[in-house]
């Protein structure tokens, strides 16, 4: 891509994702994501309501009055955002692609991580890890970012979610927020990597899919092409037992990658390439809080 035009692009997105966390996402994103606990801000003079399990005995000793410890939330957090960049991205039936709209939602969260004056980082994976960059703070940070999500191009194109869970166990030392976004088109199970990962960090899942890829349309023999391993072939799609063969495998996908987030205790949402996804994330915010 030229530079002028991915400039252009990152600045669209800039322009509507940091609009987006600025207005709207601001509170919720606050409250939903909170920092790694509380610590000790000052003491002052006992007030009717306060809870008497903060008193500070020492200084109420030496004041001969009661005072009681103030405590302040530990804001800051490390958020990072584990990227899915391979080949079943680039598809998309509703005027979007799969990339596009996990590229806005990404740059809304990063928008809002920053906001909230926490590090944002980001993996991006296929198969593989093919990028890793780490956590920092500030615009000139976020529109990196941006710029990567546009324009990055992955050396390969099948997905292996559990390789990009070990990473980031292995990687980041301190507890942080991360955000899975993904179609989860996987060539394998990840529970187990994904239990272990969400002990350590507080994982949070986000499915993109589109549409057509839930059911396949009447339209007679047509040729289809795995987009990970450039597998082709040929269905009757006019064939009632073929689309109902093919609905069932993935009502039956979609049963399991819920199965495997519920036990794992993960938060997730699935969010179609034509919905709002501003309403999606909203909804997986409200129910943290």
């Amino acid at each position: 891509m030229e530079t002028s035009e991915l400039l252009k692009k990152v600045r669209r997105i800039e322009i509507k994702t940091r609009g987006l966390s600025r207005n709207i996402f601001a509170g919720q994103y606050h409250s939903a994501f909170k920092g790694r606990g509380m610590a000790f801000s000052e003491v002052r003079e006992y007030q009717y309501g306060d809870d008497i399990r903060d008193i500070d005995w020492n200084v109420t000793a030496r004041y001969v009055r009661p005072y009681i410890k103030v405590f302040e939330e530990e804001r800051e957090l490390t958020v990072m955002l584990l990227i899915d960049v391979s080949g079943s991205r680039d598809f998309g039936t509703a005027n979007v692609m799969k990339k596009e709209v996990i590229t806005e939602i990404a740059a809304t969260l990063a928008f809002s991580a920053i906001q909230n004056n926490d590090k944002i980082g980001v993996i991006f994976f296929s198969d593989k890890v093919e990028k890793f960059i780490p956590p920092q703070k500030g615009k000139k940070h976020i529109l990196y970012i941006i710029r990567e999500l546009i324009d990055f191009h992955p050396e390969d194109k099948q997905t292996d979610i559990a390789q990009v869970l070990k990473y980031l166990t292995n990687a980041i030392k301190k507890r942080c927020t991360a955000f899975l976004i993904s179609d989860f088109i996987n060539k394998g199970g990840f529970k187990d990597a994904l239990t272990v990962a969400n002990r350590k960090h507080d994982m949070v899942a986000i499915q993109v899919y589109d549409q057509r890829e839930t059911e396949l349309p009447p339209v007679g023999l047509m040729k289809i092409k795995d987009a990970e391993t450039g597998r082709e072939q040929w269905i009757d799609s006019s064939s009632v037992r073929v689309r109902e063969a093919y609905r069932d495998w993935w009502l039956k996908r979609q049963a399991q990658m819920d199965d495997t987030f519920k036990k794992c205790h993960v938060d997730s949402v699935s969010i179609r390439t034509e919905d709002d996804y501003v309403k999606s994330l909203m909804t997986l915010f409200d129910k943290r809080n």
